[in-house]
């Protein structure tokens, strides 16, 4: 769906960022790149969480077979 993107080169991006901070100013442009900085720590975060918890689960699954 999405193909197209591979396919822009530099000059483009610089026109769509141009469009973008045109239409919607450049503080909005800001916030929105700050929110998905933020929501990118925090799938990060809740990622490293889980990967811990199966680790937990999976030592403790091994310690009772072993027992």
């Amino acid at each position: 769906m999405f193909n197209f993107i591979k396919n822009l080169g530099p000059t483009e991006w610089i026109i769509i960022g141009v469009i973008l901070v045109v239409f919607f100013g450049s503080k909005r442009i800001a916030n929105l790149g700050k929110s998905a900085g933020e929501a990118t720590r925090e799938v990060k975060k809740i990622k490293k969480e889980f990967t811990e918890a199966s680790a937990d689960v999976k030592s403790e699954i091994d310690t009772t077979k072993n027992e």
